[in-house]
C-alpha cells in the first residue's frame, strides 16, 4: 500500500520534469492564468477523463465531475462551478458528457439500495420515469441501459439551459453553446446527440426574465 502511494509522488516528479523538458515555460504559462473555452460536466468514472478523451492540453478544459454527470439545480457545487465557467471564464461551450457503461446509471435501473447515493440516484431514476414508455420498451437490457445514458445526458442538457445563469448569458448575447455527449469505453469515441444555443430550445415554462422577481408571493 505504501509504496502504490509513493508511486503517484514519484510519478509526479517524472511527469514534471518531463513538461520541462519539452517546454521550458510549462509551468510559468500554466501559473499565468487559465482561459479555457470549455467546460466538461462528466461523470465521476475513472476511466473518462476530459483532457484525455478529446486531446486537449491542461488550462484548457474547465471540469466538473459527479456521478453520472447530473445537473442537479439545487447543486451548489454544481452551480458554483456553472457560475464561475460562464460569469467569469466566460466559455463558449459547455458539454455534458456521459459514457456507456455507468455505474451510476445502471444501479438506477434497479432497486438495490446503495447507502447515502440512493439519495443521488434518485434523480437518475425521475430520468427513467420520464423516459420509461420508450426504455421499457427496448428489450435488451444491455441496449436499454445505452439508450438510458443518452436520455441522461439530453436531460441534463436541458436541465443546464433552465438556469438563470445559461439563460442570462444567452440574453446578455454571450456565445454559448451547451452540447450533450456520450463516450463509449468500448472503443473510445464520443458520439454528439443534442446541442442548446438559446432559450428557444427549452419549452416556454422554462424561459425566465432577465431580472429576478422578489415579490412572489408564498
Amino acid at each position: 500500500m505504501e509504496k502504490s502511494y509513493r508511486m503517484l509522488l514519484e510519478n509526479n516528479k517524472a511527469w514534471a520534469t518531463t513538461q520541462k523538458q519539452n517546454n521550458p515555460d510549462f509551468f510559468k504559462d500554466m501559473a499565468a492564468g487559465q482561459s479555457p473555452e470549455y467546460l466538461w460536466i462528466g461523470c465521476s468514472d475513472s476511466r473518462v477523463h476530459a483532457n484525455e478523451v478529446t486531446g486537449m492540453k491542461p488550462g484548457e478544459i474547465f471540469v466538473h465531475r459527479n456521478i453520472a454527470n447530473m445537473v442537479v439545480h439545487s447543486d451548489m457545487n454544481m452551480l458554483s462551478v456553472l457560475s464561475y465557467a460562464v460569469e467569469v471564464l466566460k466559455v463558449k461551450h459547455i458539454i455534458v458528457c456521459g459514457h456507456y457503461e455507468c455505474g451510476g446509471v445502471a444501479a438506477a435501473m434497479g432497486h438495490k439500495q446503495y447507502g447515502l447515493i440512493d439519495n443521488w440516484l434518485r434523480h437518475l431514476k425521475d430520468v427513467y420515469r420520464y423516459h420509461h414508455a420508450e426504455l421499457d420498451a427496448i428489450e435488451d437490457p444491455k441496449l436499454r441501459t445505452r439508450r438510458f445514458v443518452e436520455v441522461n445526458v439530453i436531460e441534463q442538457v436541458s436541465d443546464l439551459g433552465k438556469t438563470s445563469i445559461v439563460q442570462n448569458a444567452w440574453k446578455q448575447g454571450q456565445p454559448l453553446h451547451i452540447h450533450g455527449w456520450v463516450y463509449d469505453i468500448n472503443d473510445g469515441l464520443l458520439k454528439d446527440l443534442v446541442t442548446f444555443t438559446s432559450t428557444k430550445d427549452l419549452h416556454s415554462v422554462y424561459h425566465l426574465d432577465k431580472q429576478p422577481v422578489l415579490d412572489v408571493a408564498v
